[in-house]
This record gives structure tokens, sequence and C-alpha cells, in this order.
């Protein structure tokens, strides 16, 4: 063997067959260059690492603003106890109050609870990354986050569907709506929606634990979504998005259009009302729901069933602020304003206070 500058030179291999001639191959030259070397141990090293674990990912989300990230941690925590202010007040006047104790403010006060579990699900994260220069967040957390978020979600679908049968029966049917809206029917409709909810967010997670993640590890978002980390993964993801249309179809379609036709019997009904007084009565008690039911599925079908491209991400982001961050805000502004009954019970939980009387 013979060495020589930058090149290795191999011996010759001599094939020995019997009753054949003796057969010589030529030496084969091995590059020795130093940087051709290091490139082939690189890519031998990425093809050996390209499936290891990851163990945390980076919000990209909101951080291309540095200088403004003061300005959103203080918008975001004002929003948060706004709406931790908000729901807290619902719920606490649905109990105290003898005139909130019907089906309609039984369903109201789990939807402000839902809505408390719905920031606290992406809002701490994000105040505690405003003063990170880099906004992670861990494997571990992010998949809980997963679950969560997705828990929310489909646990509101059921609930708002049952608010609006509630309404529906009480507009529409009501000499019958003892018996349909009874307590047992109530609690089961409330029990389904949050069973309903971690069921289909268990399966996603699950799924999404058998992702094989090797590429960056860069989320364009201030939380995890399935979506999102569908976009990350290398391996074969047919089984997560078959699994993911299937839930869009039975729990969020489905009862999108049970909502709405519940609404449409609703209104429909209303206009058939024939005093002037007795439509705006009716029309009250449902237009809170209403408003609540529009804002929520329109910015979620917007958040996840628009063209992928055509977008930018500060638009993405603004309409996933109007859906997981200004929605459950706004949810007991809402009720609130339209509803003297509610009014009414937080007058007397703050001693008569005449703020809540306008």
């Amino acid at each position: 063997m013979t060495c020589r500058s930058q090149q290795l030179i191999l011996p010759r291999i001599i094939h020995y067959r019997p009753g054949s001639s003796v057969e010589i191959n030529k030496p084969h030259t091995i590059t020795r260059n130093p940087k051709f070397l290091a490139r082939v141990n690189a890519v031998k090293e990425f093809k050996m690492n390209n499936q290891t674990d990851v163990t945390e990912f980076i919000f990209l989300g909101l951080s291309n603003h540095p200088k403004l990230q003061g300005l959103f941690f203080l918008i975001f925590l004002v929003i948060y106890l706004t709406t931790l202010l908000g729901n807290t007040l619902i719920i606490t006047a649905t109990r105290v109050s003898s005139a909130l104790q019907t089906p309609m403010y039984y369903f109201l006060s789990n939807l402000s609870f839902l809505d408390i579990c719905y920031t606290s699900t992406t809002i701490p994260v994000m105040l505690v990354n405003f003063f990170r220069e880099k906004k992670t967040i861990s494997y571990e957390g992010c998949l809980s986050q997963v679950f969560f978020f997705a828990t929310c979600v489909g646990t509101e679908c059921v609930l708002l569907a049952a608010m609006a049968y509630d309404r529906y029966v009480a507009i529409c049917r009501p000499l019958q709506y003892s018996v349909l809206m009874s307590v047992k029917v109530c609690v089961c409709l409330v029990i389904g929606s949050w069973l309903c909810g971690p069921v289909n967010s268990l399966t996603h997670t699950v799924l999404a634990t058998t992702l094989t993640l090797c590429g960056p590890n860069q989320i364009s978002h201030f939380l995890c979504d399935v979506p999102l980390l569908l976009k990350l993964s290398c391996s074969d993801t047919s089984i997560n998005e078959s699994v993911l249309h299937v839930a869009s179809a039975t729990i969020g379609l489905s009862l999108c259009l049970f909502t709405a036709e519940s609404y449409i019997l609703i209104i429909s009904a209303i206009l058939r009302i024939p005093s002037a007084q007795g439509r705006s009565k009716a029309f009250s008690t449902c237009a809170s729901r209403l408003t609540v039911v529009v804002g929520f599925y329109g910015t979620a079908n917007f958040n996840y069933d628009r063209p992928n491209v055509g977008y930018s991400l500060d638009v993405d982001i603004l309409v996933s602020v109007l859906f997981c961050v200004m929605t459950p805000m706004l949810n007991p502004i809402i009720y609130s304003l339209r509803n003297k009954e509610v009014k009414g019970a937080l007058s007397k939980l703050f001693g008569g206070s005449a703020l809540w009387e306008y």
C-alpha cells in the first residue's frame, strides 16, 4: 500500500479461478480531500439522526415583531384576565341566582367554564414566551396543548348544538319543554359534550405521537395543533389526515349543520308570532347564542378550511387570535349585554350596583 498526497491507492485485487487465466482489477482511488470527507460525514450523520426524537418546538407566530413584544404581552394579559373575570362572574351568577336555575343557564355556565379552559390552554404559554428571544415549547408540552385545545374545540361544538336544541324546544315546542329538557336530559347532554371532546382529542393526540419528526422544529403559529404537526412530519400521515377528516365531518360539519338548522327553525317560528312584543322577547333569548355560534364557526371555518396559499403569517395569526382568544373573552360580554336576567343577577351579586343595569 503506497500513500500519496490527497489520495489513497488500494492494492490490486487478483482473482484466481481454476482453469482460467488470472484476472487483475485496476486500482481504486478514494479521494481524501478534507472538505469532501466532511460533507460525506455530515450526510451520514444526518441520515443517522434524522429520526431522533424532537425535544422542543419553536413558535414563529408573533415573533416577527420584536419591538412589539412588550405591547403584545400587555394586550394578551388584559384579554386573559378579562376572560377569567367575565366567565367566572357568569358561572357565579348562574349558581347564586335562583332566577338562573334553568337549562338555558346551566348550559351557559358550562360554556363559560369551557372558555376559561380554552384560554388557559394557550395564553399562559404565550405570555411566558413574550419574554424569551426563542419562543419554545417542549415536545410533551406541545402534545398536552394539542390534547386540551382539541378537547375544548370538540366539546364546544357539541355544547353549542345542545344550546341550540334547548332554544328550539323552548320556542318551537314550549308545551313539551319540561319533558324534553328535563334535568336528566340536560345532565346527559352536558356529560356527552365533555366526553365527546376528550375522546376525539385523545385519538388525534395518540396518532400524533406516531409521527416521525425529522424536519425543522419550527411552528408557524403561537400554539400547537394537529394540522401544524402534520406539516412537520416526514413519515406517512395518511391515517392521521383520514381520522382528522372523519372527525371534522362528524363533529364539526354535522353539528354545525344541526345548529344552523335549529336556529333557522327558531327564526321562522319567531317570525310567525303575531305580536311585536312577543317576537322581540323570543328573539332576545336566542340572539346572543346566535351571535356566539356565528363567531365560533365563522372563525373556525376560516382557520381550518381556508386554502393553504394566499394568506400571510400575520393574517393566520389574526384569525387564530379571534378564534382562540377573542371569542372566549367576548362570550360573557355578549350574554350579559343581551340578557336582562343575567344583568339582574350580576347586579344583585354586587349589591345592586347600577353598573350592570346598562
